[in-house]
């Protein structure tokens, strides 16, 4: 199963909310989903995102490709520093 994280959209029409979910790649948009990891709300200013870093740092580290929207969110978090951080370590080990 190749997994992604990606935004699952959520709300009413006109008024997006997103989860942050890892699912199967080839599962629909708002289909099944395996875990979720956060939330998005792009309304909200400044939006509000909350991530659970323990969960998306596990996931990236099985390989989970994260989408472009997402990496932008990981990356405002923190959470690809991180990540890349862990990679350079296991390497030099």
């Amino acid at each position: 199963m190749a997994a992604k994280i990606r935004l699952m959209r959520m709300g009413r029409k006109k008024r997006p909310f997103y989860r942050i979910v890892v699912a199967d790649s080839k599962a629909r948009r708002d289909g099944a989903f395996v875990d979720i990891l956060g939330y998005y709300n792009p309304l909200t200013v400044p939006a509000d995102v909350k991530i659970d870093g323990e969960k998306a740092l596990k996931w990236l580290g099985v390989g989970a490709l994260p989408t472009d929207t997402t990496r932008n969110l990981f990356s405002k978090a923190g959470i690809m520093r991180k990540h890349t951080e862990s990679k350079i370590k296991t390497k030099s080990n």
